[in-house]
């Protein structure tokens, strides 16, 4: 799918580099804003025309969400991480508490979002989801979601910044409320391969990656829009590593990488 010229792809780079290092040369809110910019300009810049031979350019919005995500982990502050000391799943209030008011806990809003031909248990007013199908974004395997005590673990909600990780990056220094959202928010939920979702743990960015890289861009873009959110911060090896990630999307043109 990569375009295989040479100059093409060394203009291309050097127009994403340039852009890049605008941002990071910038500080305040203003300059975040304005890097972003820089880097749609490049993006859209270094995309191939219709005329030549190479993968239709991305959809419109692709090239402005990478921009935004990079610009996102621009501005998003830089430290060490804390102790996890006082962590407990407690500090996030209850598990999967309905927090929308619509009367379904947060595990089966998210696995009615995310399965497809789901089915409810009968006189639930179709909140407990029963069966449907997964296609896993971090595996990109198909799994077919039975509830059940020996079966229900194959699909579990992955919180896409860790809980342990976001009380160890700022989430100690929010209010309790403000923690219950963060674990019950859909931006930072996703059904997933239990598994993966086991071997995943908490690790931040530097640590773990979606085997499925064709899912990359999207789940670090995610990630950068929880942090900002929630002001969380990265680390540094975090922050190098979403970096290098959303670069390697915003060179291929792609949100899914």
């Amino acid at each position: 799918m990569k375009d295989t010229t040479i100059p093409r792809r060394s203009t291309k780079a050097l127009t994403l580099v340039t852009a890049l290092l605008l941002m990071g040369s910038l500080s305040g809110c203003g300059a975040v804003e304005s890097a972003g910019t820089a880097v749609a300009k490049a993006l859209r810049s270094a995309a191939p025309s219709s005329g030549e031979h190479n993968p239709a350019a991305p959809p419109a919005g692709n090239t402005d969400e990478i921009s935004a995500a990079i610009a996102r982990i621009a501005a998003i502050p830089v430290k060490g991480r804390a102790p996890k000391t006082g962590y407990s799943r407690d500090q996030f209030g209850p598990a999967w508490a309905d927090t929308d008011h619509n009367g379904c806990d947060t595990r089966n809003d998210i696995l009615a979002r995310d399965l497809t031909g789901e089915s409810f248990k009968p006189g639930t007013h179709n909140c407990v989801v029963t069966t449907g199908t997964l296609a896993d974004k971090y595996t990109g395997k198909t799994i077919h979601f039975v509830r059940g005590a020996d079966s229900s673990s194959a699909v579990q909600i992955d919180h896409i910044i860790p809980l342990s990780l976001a009380w160890q990056t700022g989430a100690q220094q929010i209010s309790q409320d403000q923690r219950k959202e963060l674990a019950n928010d859909p931006l930072n939920l996703m059904a997933a391969d239990g598994t993966a979702n086991s071997s995943k743990g908490d690790k931040d960015a530097a640590t773990w990656l979606p085997p499925n890289k064709a899912f990359r861009c999207e789940y670090t873009a995610r990630m950068t829009a929880v942090k900002a959110k929630y002001k969380l911060w990265v680390t540094q090896p975090e922050r190098d590593a979403i970096q290098g990630i959303l670069a390697a999307c915003a060179a291929d043109g792609v949100v899914n990488r």
